[in-house]
């Protein structure tokens, strides 16, 4: 409760301001959007390559063989498991909207310097940009918050929470105030994190209604849809058909591939076979100057717009995710979960944008079809734009509708129990009401933000609220390290960890002597696997 009260009064009192005084909240929103990304873009730039450094060395170190629960223990999951897992925590809601819209974007509007729009030249720049906003960088920040999670909670017995990775810096302190703060910080960070990547379903789905039916894009039906997926997930949460749900997002990820076979095989085969390996070559050799690359003179603007907005969004889904990868990923050792987590999802995201966004592009540039025209309307129209070249476009317009659908309702799902668990002491079976009550807090912060000001407020308030959680993963580097050199001395043998513990439902860490007796432990499993969805 020392978690979930100030975090609940406070999620609640947000609702309330963007109820009764919606520009007020944009207004702020918008300010404060603007001051963090003019000063601080340089930071956040600075921090995610650092988490990228951080990630890749723990891999090459020493401390590479260290297993992530008790020394001998085998994972898990199987590794077809795994990997199968973490492809659902990239493969979401931001995939299928951006797939064709972020790529399309930058070949309009391609980084002031780098080339001229719609030209062959925009294209390999755009699908370079496009893979460093969703590749390495991105998955480092989710690498870091997990094995944080996952070591402290797993090797260490501490507790599934991000104030435990913090505890080699702040001692004790870790159980009074300041360790609630840093747990509520990461609910704020997840729940403003989660918002615009349901905006992005809603108003997807509204896009997708438009192309079918002719039903008008309003807020006013986003708000509907908001208000229907809030609803299904509070029915999941309170029947306690959350294995339904898992299913369902299976279902969503095989429909996902066979979309992904459809645009390969009816577009321009190819072009996306030759583009995928250019462009992965462009990213190769291109990440270090992209990565680096903070807008001194020409390009501030589209660094704040885009890079800067993506690293803070990864930042805000960190505790997220981190804490869904680190519950899948017990017994690995860390070279094993860097490497996986690194470059298993980068790989998927990748070839999505290659077959989604490459066949777009291919269709603009070639003129044989203006994509761009109704990119320009809204990007929520890019991906439809391109599937009405196609044979069958409408039903697979329908087939993408209820795809996001059931990305929404699932990723709404994990976002609501993840939340539970970091403001119920860590316990991996949070209340019911608890995931309820964060369930309906999300949904009434999407709505509230789309009064505001639609995607433009979901996204400045996130910037907002996540911007100081960089600053706590920071910290929990520091803990992680520092926790490892004492475990694995320079030059010294290995210390033996303590034995692994788990807490209960009641935040009680018995000492466990062989995973497969721990029901709850397992049945915990099926509240972390439903999509999550970006």
């Amino acid at each position: 409760m020392a978690v979930f009260i100030p975090a609940g009064g406070l999620a609640l009192g947000f609702v309330l301001w963007g109820a009764l005084k919606p520009a007020s909240l944009a207004s702020v929103a918008a300010g404060s959007m603007e001051l963090i990304s003019a000063n601080f873009g340089w930071f956040f730039i600075l921090a995610t390559n650092g988490f990228l450094v951080f990630a890749i060395y723990l891999a090459m170190s020493r401390f590479g063989s260290i297993r992530l629960g008790r020394d001998g223990e085998r994972p898990e999951f199987r590794t077809v498991s795994w990997i199968s897992m973490m492809f659902a925590a990239g493969i979401g809601i931001g995939l299928i909207f951006y797939g064709v819209a972020e790529p399309m974007s930058h070949l309009m509007s391609p980084p002031p310097g780098t080339a001229e729009a719609g030209t062959e030249q925009a294209a390999r720049v755009a699908m370079n940009q496009t893979f460093l906003h969703w590749g390495l960088h991105g998955w480092a920040i989710y690498a870091v918050a997990g094995l944080g999670m996952a070591y402290f909670g797993f090797r260490k017995g501490q507790g599934n929470l991000i104030s435990s990775a913090c505890r080699p810096v702040i001692g004790s302190r870790c159980d009074g105030p300041l360790g609630k703060l840093i747990d509520g910080m990461a609910v704020f960070a997840t729940l403003f994190g989660v918002v615009p990547s349901l905006g992005l379903g809603a108003v997807q789905i509204n896009s997708a209604m438009t192309s079918l039916w002719g039903i008008e894009s309003s807020t006013s039906i986003a708000l509907v849809i908001v208000f229907a997926m809030a609803a299904a997930m509070v029915l999941s949460a309170v029947t306690g058909v959350k294995r339904g749900v898992q299913f369902l997002a299976n279902v969503a990820m095989v429909t996902s591939v066979i979309l992904a076979v459809f645009v390969l095989v009816a577009g321009p085969t190819r072009h996306i076979a030759d583009s995928m390996v250019e462009s992965f070559g462009g990213y190769v050799t291109q990440i270090v100057p992209m990565s680096i690359r903070t807008g001194t003179f020409s390009q501030g603007e589209f660094v704040n717009g885009w890079t800067v907005a993506y690293w803070v969004w990864w930042i805000a889904w960190a505790p997220f995710v981190g804490a869904f990868i680190a519950r899948i990923s017990r017994g690995r050792t860390i070279k094993e979960f860097v490497w996986g987590v690194l470059l298993m999802p980068s790989g998927v995201s990748f070839v999505w944008f290659v077959i989604f966004g490459g066949s777009a592009m291919h269709a603009q540039v070639t003129g044989q079809a203006d994509i761009a025209a109704r990119v320009a309307e809204s990007q929520a129209n890019a991906l439809f734009a391109l599937l009405d070249q196609y044979p069958a476009a409408k039903l697979v317009t329908f087939v993408v509708m209820f795809l996001v659908a059931l990305f929404f309702v699932s990723g709404m799902d994990a976002a609501a129990v993840v939340m539970g668990i970091l403001s119920s002491r860590g316990a991996l079976t949070p209340p019911r009401w608890v995931v309820v009550f964060w369930g309906v807090a999300t949904g009434g912060a999407a709505a509230v933000l789309l009064v505001a000001g639609g995607l433009d407020a979901m996204q400045q308030a996130m910037l907002v609220m996540a911007a100081p959680f960089t600053l706590v993963m920071i910290v929990l580097c520091v803990g992680v390290m520092r926790a490892l050199r004492e475990e694995v001395p320079a030059g010294g043998a290995e210390a033996a960890p303590p034995a692994a513990r788990h807490r209960d439902d009641a935040g009680v860490a018995p000492v466990v002597t062989d995973r497969d007796t721990v029901p709850h432990e397992q049945a915990s499993t099926a509240a972390l696997e439903p999509e999550v969805a970006r």
